[in-house]
């Protein structure tokens, strides 16, 4: 497929957040708790694989996208992710399997807690550090209110952002990167009306969505299974079974509510697999995944 120029080849630069949407303190949960009695509201946004995109709002969706997207464009955080093509062969319908190689994270400048701050991995070089090798906010007063350490190395960095709510998971499965976050719901929403290309808030457009039809033979199954036959079905590559494992556990950790972790595909946005291939490839692909572990 060819480059969508909806997408942005390149971060723009960006002024301080201004007007009432400021966090005034460097820890959300206190500050909002002050404010409302209570903690916030949180959500949670996946990408990963080939990619797929579970927003905000708990709908999701699989993408045919090549180059340079925003995940999220608010006043806090800036996120884009650049894919490529895992492999050079379009399947019979003319789709080819794409993955994140490069991720690009802002941090916008916050008053008292954080200088401006870029973070930026791709494949094979995952840095426990800003781009400015700094691994906090900086020297203001709340700068300890954003730290990035390495949870496995070469694989998992995890960066925390107390002042807005924000944990966000990066990872390595293969030559595949993934994206996870928490945040605070006040965060999250804090955009105008022109921030209105962002996978994490709407999911990728339509024009960008694969949608298959084909009925299976076994009951309705949670969409990151479905992801993981995808993936491995139209790449041949079982390091997508382990980005759709690790995505599962990022949900499980970050997502407020434990009851909406399961997605079902009910509408037939993706149901990728014939029955045979959905009774067929994950025996081939979970021993293939055992073999792929077995390297770690």
């Amino acid at each position: 497929s060819s480059q969508h120029p909806e997408g942005p080849v390149s971060p723009p630069q960006f002024p301080a957040p201004a007007g009432n949407h400021h966090l005034h303190t460097c820890d959300c949960e206190k500050s909002f708790a002050c404010k409302h009695g209570g903690p916030p509201a949180y959500q949670q946004c996946a990408v990963f694989g080939d990619p797929h995109v579970r927003t905000f709002s708990d709908e999701f969706y699989t993408c045919q996208v090549k180059g340079s997207w925003p995940l999220l464009d608010n006043n806090y955080l800036f996120v884009q992710a650049t894919s490529y093509s895992v492999v050079e062969e379009q399947s019979a319908d003319g789709l080819s399997a794409t993955a994140i190689d490069k991720l690009t994270i802002i941090f916008k400048n916050m008053e008292e807690c954080a200088d401006e701050k870029t973070y930026h991995a791709e494949i094979d070089d995952q840095p426990a550090a800003f781009t400015d090798d700094s691994v906090n906010g900086g020297e203001r007063p709340g700068g300890s209110s954003l730290t990035i350490h390495e949870s496995a190395p070469s694989r998992h960095v995890e960066i925390q952002a107390a002042y807005i709510g924000t944990t966000i998971a990066v990872r390595q499965a293969g030559k595949h990167l993934s994206f996870s976050i928490q945040t605070a719901e006040e965060a999250a929403l804090s955009f105008m009306n022109e921030q209105d290309l962002q996978l994490c808030v709407w999911g990728c457009p339509p024009s960008q969505r694969i949608s298959r039809g084909g009925a299976s033979a076994v009951p309705v199954e949670d969409a990151y299974f479905h992801a993981c036959v995808f993936d491995v079905t139209a790449s041949g590559d079982v390091a997508f079974a382990l980005a759709a494992l690790e995505a599962w556990e990022d949900t499980r950790s970050f997502h407020p509510d434990a009851e909406r972790l399961h997605v079902y595909h009910t509408s037939g946005v993706l149901h990728p697999c014939s029955s045979f291939l959905l009774c067929f490839v994950p025996a081939i692909s979970l021993l293939g995944l055992l073999l792929f572990l077995s390297e770690y």
